[in-house]
């Protein structure tokens, strides 16, 4: 630190990642890599400093940029925190309001700082377009970490209980004299980490953590109407509060994000609540005027589309409420069909006989000031065709 390797990289995204796919990243990273998570681990503590710094570069649009052009050294005249040396509580309490408590919720108690809920967790379900037309139910498997049954959270071996800490004498906080003996300052106690206490005798079941993983599966319901990348909350899914700050786990667990991935489709392409179709056609449905059949999204959905005579190849057309349902209001968006003239690559005598004398009467009319088929399919999702 300051770290060498990409930022990207440290966070596992691409270049062209959202600022909420950086996010989601980052709160992944330092979820996995938490010191508390990782006890008498360094090289846990080293990945989540790396992954702070990361962060705190790629969610800044004008420093991302900066990176992006000059790397590392672009963002001399601009330095920001000097993570190495900084405490993984205060990383953590730096960004803990962006997270909306993703890592446990904190509170001040006598000067001193102590957790009162417990990471949140997040796990992915793929959906198909179909389902988001409908919904679906989805059982999901994921791991946390829960309160120790044989030690109640404590981390001592049953019969045993931790004691009082001798550096601190049991308040969890020391004071050290500051530069030239100016001033003082009191931080955590580095024997207990803050607990007050320490365990002599660990339990044998958690190793003295006080926290053993234990892996869960759930039936989540994903709503009609979500998108790509969204997530369903499910409240108390999550891990109890750490073991330092509540070694029973009585406090407020954190939420299990199941984020959604929408799958792509064969037929359909998904804009907002809107689908767009690709509707194949022959010369002479368009020529002479028809009544074709579209498919829908939704099982055994079908509409009836009227073309006029001398329709186009790319003309659009709008069916309302054949699209996807609004997450909020439930109603559904419009199905776009984009025509398209699909010329036979075969003939046989008589048809091509009959092209033939058709094209001797064949004239072209050319309607140059007719707009790009990439304009009106704009208009056409938009609303202004």
């Amino acid at each position: 630190m300051p770290t060498t390797r990409c930022y990207y990289e440290i966070l596992n995204v691409e270049r062209s990642a959202s600022g909420d796919e950086i996010k989601r990243a980052y709160r992944r990273m330092a979820m996995k890599h938490h010191p508390d998570r990782n006890p008498d681990d360094p090289s846990a503590e080293t990945a989540f400093k790396e992954a702070a710094e990361a962060y705190e570069v790629l969610s800044d649009e004008e420093r991302r940029r900066t990176y992006d052009q000059f790397g590392r050294d672009g963002l001399r005249s601009r330095p920001g925190h000097d993570f190495r040396s900084m405490n993984p509580e205060d990383i953590f309490s730096m960004f803990d309001d962006i997270f909306g408590g993703a890592f446990g919720g904190r509170r001040s108690t006598g000067g001193r700082r102590a957790r009162t809920r417990g990471f949140d967790l997040e796990t992915e379900v793929e959906l198909t377009i179909e389902e988001v037309l409908t919904g679906a139910t989805r059982e999901v498997a994921f791991t946390r970490l829960d309160v120790c049954k044989a030690c109640n959270g404590n981390g001592a071996k049953p019969g045993t209980e931790p004691e009082r800490c001798t550096g601190c004498q049991g308040s969890g906080q020391v004071t050290q004299a500051g530069l030239g003996g100016m001033f003082r300052m009191v931080t955590a106690c580095p024997e207990c980490q803050g607990r007050g206490s320490v365990v002599l005798d660990r339990c044998d079941e958690c190793k003295g953590a006080g926290r053993i993983p234990v892996d869960r599966r759930i039936e989540v319901k994903i709503p009609a109407g979500i998108h790509d990348g969204q997530a369903v909350r499910i409240a108390g899914e999550g891990e109890p509060p750490p073991q330092e700050s509540d070694p029973a786990g009585s406090g407020i667990r954190g939420d299990l994000h199941v984020v959604t991935r929408v799958g792509q489709h064969e037929q359909f392409e998904r804009d907002g609540n809107h689908l767009l179709l690709v509707l194949p056609t022959v010369f002479t449905q368009l020529a002479l005027g028809s009544t074709v059949e579209v498919p829908g999204i939704g099982e055994g959905e079908v509409h009836s589309l009227e073309l006029p005579p001398g329709t186009q190849h790319g003309a659009l057309f709008r069916i309302s409420g054949g699209g996807l349902p609004d997450l909020r209001t439930n109603s559904r968006g419009d199905l776009v069909s984009i025509i398209h003239l699909v010329v036979p690559k075969k003939l046989d005598t008589e048809q091509r006989e009959l092209l033939e004398q058709y094209a001797m009467m064949e004239e072209l009319d050319v309607d140059a000031s007719n707009p790009s088929l990439w304009n009106r399919i704009k208009d056409a999702v938009t609303g202004r065709g």
